[in-house]
């Protein structure tokens, strides 16, 4: 069982990077497999809308997206992390959602049944985090995936963090919650 982080920030070792990668080790402690990437070092050019990828399941657009679609397919559990940029998810983040509409078209979706979240960094407590976990649920939800919160004590709609994610002990409490319930969640879901 394989859960993907993708940290959506354009700064290669910031606070979203450092959270994903968090919540990563947590869940490999529950006994998952992992895998980490980040769009920082990625190429993903914007959807034209053209849906080229109706017929064949890939896309047109020749960039950094073909392993990252591979690495979708197989995972069985997706965290996803921003910083808040302007109130909403970052743009590498936002091109690279957009380009998963090949995932929904011509067939049954392909991401259907997994188990996704989110991870949202911003500059105060109260910057902006739940509106960028909003959009991430409802990209999740719209490819037809299982939405997991962090839970209790909080079970809000994610893990937030703000400032300094490696000192904001609250932040990295709701980290750690939200990756041993999608750990859990992928175990349910995949019958082990």
């Amino acid at each position: 069982m394989l859960v993907l982080g993708i940290a959506g920030s354009p700064r290669l070792n910031g606070n979203t990077a450092f959270a994903v990668q968090r919540a990563l080790e947590v869940i490999a402690g529950e006994g998952l497999e992992t895998e980490f990437v980040t769009l920082a070092d990625k190429n993903i050019g914007f959807c034209t809308g053209c849906y080229a990828c109706r017929a064949t399941h890939t896309c047109v657009i020749a960039d950094d997206m073909g392993p990252i679609y591979d690495a979708l397919r197989r995972c069985d559990g997706l965290i996803l992390g921003s910083p808040v940029y302007m109130g909403l998810v970052s743009a590498p983040l936002k091109a690279l959602m957009d380009r998963t509409i090949l995932f929904r078209l011509g067939g049954p979706f392909e991401l259907s049944g997994k188990v996704g979240a989110g991870i949202a960094c911003g500059a105060f407590r109260n910057g902006g985090q739940e509106r960028v976990l909003g959009e991430i649920q409802t990209f999740l939800l719209e490819h037809d995936m299982f939405v997991v919160s962090d839970g209790q004590p909080f079970s809000h709609f994610g893990a937030t963090l703000c400032g300094l994610a490696e000192q904001d002990e609250l932040g990295l409490r709701t980290v750690d919650a939200l990756a041993r319930r999608v750990a859990a969640a992928v175990k349910r879901v995949r019958g082990s």
